[in-house]
C-alpha cells in the first residue's frame, strides 16, 4: 500500500470513528433505534422489503411512542435507500435511524448512513434496540493488518489469512507420508528413503500452496506465522521450502497441536504477543525518530500551534498525530481581516475571542474537527501524516505530554 493509500486508510478510519463515537452517545427512550448492516451481496430491493415487512410487523408494538419512533426510522431508512441502484457499495453500508434523546424530555429523529466500512460486511443484520449496534464497526476499525497463515505436521497442513481479527482458511491437504512402522518385505534403509521423499514432496506441496497464495499480496502483507508440532514446522522452515521473498517476512513458529482448520485458530492465539507487537511496530519507530531529534537534533516539533505553523511553512515530513486526539480548531476572522486560530477540546465553547493583532473582540468563529483542519494543510503542502496509538508509553506520551500533535521536519531548523 502506498503512503497516500495508507493516508486515505487512516482518514477513513478516523472519520468512520467519529461517527462513530456519536452515535454511541445516543439513547433511546425505548427500543427504538435501528441498525440495519447490509453486505455488498445483498440487493437493495431485498433490503428495501426487508424494511417494508419490519415497518409492518412494528404496528403490533404496544406503545404508541415507540411504535410510532421505530416506524418513523424504518420509514427514513427506507427513503436513504432510494438513492442506491441495485446494490450496495462495494463492501456494504450501515444504516442507522432513530428518535435520540436530547434532553427535557425532546427527542429528535436522526439518520445516518456509513458507506465501505474497512472491511466487507459479512451478513445481514436488523438490530433494534434503546442504543444503535456499533460494535461489529469498532471491531472493524481496531482490525489492522493482514497475515498470512500456515499450520502443518506430516499429516496435513491449512492455509489461510489473517485479516485484522478474522481467520479466513483457504486451502488444505492432506499427506501421503507413511507412519514410522514400516511394512514387512521393505528393508529399513529403503522404508526411511521413501519416507523422507514424501515428507519433502508433502512439504513441497504446502510450500506451493502458501507461494500460490501469498506471493502476489507480499507487498500487502504484514507478515507470515507458521505453526505446528516440533520439528515439523522447523524442518519445513530451515528447508527454504517457500518462496525466498516470503521465508524473509516469517514473524515467528509457534508449537500447537491441531493442523486442522481449527489450528489456524489455534495459531493466532499462540502469536497473541507477536502480533500485539507488530501491531504498533511502526508507531515505535516513527515516535522513537521524534524523540530522539527531540533531545539529540533539531528536526522535531510539537504542539498545535509551532506544528501548524511548519506545517503551513511546508517544513513538516511527517505530521504525527494521536489516533485518541479528540479537539476542535476554531478560527477567528476580525473586521480587518487579521485570523487568530484556537485550539479547543471538542464540545467547548470558548466565547468571545480577542484578536491578537489589533485587539477587536471577535464574537463568533469557524468551528472544525482538529484533525481534518491539520490533515488538509498537510495535503496541501505534500506532508504525509502518521496515526500513532496510544497503545505503547510513547505513543501515549505524545497524547498527554505534546498535545497529540507533533511533527518531524524536512530538515534541521539549526537550532
Amino acid at each position: 500500500m502506498s503512503e497516500s493509500e495508507q493516508e486515505q486508510t487512516d482518514k477513513q478510519r478516523y472519520e468512520f470513528q467519529k461517527v462513530i463515537e456519536e452515535l454511541k452517545d445516543y439513547r433511546g427512550s425505548g427500543t427504538q433505534l435501528v441498525t440495519i448492516y447490509v453486505p455488498p451481496d445483498r440487493l437493495i430491493s431485498d433490503v428495501v422489503a426487508h424494511v417494508t415487512q419490519e415497518h409492518s410487523e412494528a404496528s403490533n408494538i404496544k406503545s404508541k411512542e415507540t411504535r410510532t419512533n421505530v416506524q418513523d426510522a424504518l420509514k427514513s431508512i427506507k427513503d436513504r435507500l432510494k438513492y442506491y441502484d441495485t446494490k450496495p457499495p462495494e463492501n456494504g453500508m450501515v444504516l442507522f435511524s432513530g428518535a435520540v434523546d436530547t434532553g427535557g424530555g425532546r427527542t429528535e429523529m436522526i439518520t445516518r448512513v456509513l458507506e465501505n466500512p474497512p472491511q466487507p460486511i459479512q451478513s445481514f443484520r436488523y438490530h433494534c434496540d434503546a442504543e444503535f449496534l456499533t460494535e461489529p464497526l469498532e471491531e472493524m476499525l481496531t482490525d489492522k493488518g493482514l497475515f498470512g497463515l500456515v499450520v502443518l505436521d506430516r499429516r496435513e497442513a491449512n492455509v489461510g489469512w489473517l485479516r485484522g481479527k478474522r481467520v479466513e482458511p483457504v486451502k488444505s491437504a492432506s499427506s501421503l507420508v507413511p507412519g514410522k512402522q514400516r511394512k514387512g518385505g521393505q528393508s529399513a534403509q529403503r522404508f526411511a528413503r521413501l519416507r523422507l521423499e514424501a515428507i519433502d514432496n508433502f512439504y513441497q506441496e504446502v510450500a506451493g500452496m502458501a507461494n500460490e497464495l501469498f506471493v502476489s499480496e507480499r507487498h500487502e502483507m504484514d507478515g507470515i506465522l507458521v505453526g505446528g508440532p516440533s520439528p515439523t514446522k522447523d524442518e519445513f522452515l530451515d528447508g527454504d521450502y517457500l518462496h525466498h521473498e516470503l521465508q524473509d517476512i516469517v514473524l515467528g513458529k509457534f508449537d500447537i497441536s491441531y493442523t486442522d482448520e481449527s489450528g489456524l485458530y489455534d495459531l493466532v492465539d499462540a502469536a497473541q504477543e507477536v502480533l500485539a507487537e507488530h501491531e504498533v511496530l511502526q508507531d515505535k519507530q516513527v515516535i522513537e525518530e521524534f524523540f530522539e531529534e527531540l533531545h539529540d537534533g533539531n528536526r522535531a516539533t510539537y504542539g498545535f500551534g509551532p506544528t501548524r505553523e511548519n506545517l503551513i511553512m511546508g517544513s513538516v515530513d511527517r505530521l504525527l498525530i494521536s489516533e485518541d486526539l479528540r479537539k476542535d480548531v476554531v478560527t477567528y476572522e476580525c473586521s480587518q481581516g487579521h485570523e487568530d486560530v484556537e485550539f479547543v477540546d471538542s464540545g467547548e465553547h470558548p466565547g468571545d475571542h480577542t484578536c491578537s493583532t489589533c485587539g477587536e473582540t471577535v464574537e463568533e468563529g469557524e468551528r472544525e474537527d482538529a484533525i481534518e483542519h491539520l490533515m488538509e494543510i498537510a495535503d496541501q503542502r505534500g506532508t504525509e501524516t502518521v496515526f500513532i496509538s496510544t497503545d505503547f508509553e510513547k505513543g501515549e506520551q505524545l497524547l498527554t505530554a505534546f498535545g497529540g500533535v507533533a511533527g518531524l521536519l524536512r530538515y534541521s531548523t539549526g537550532v
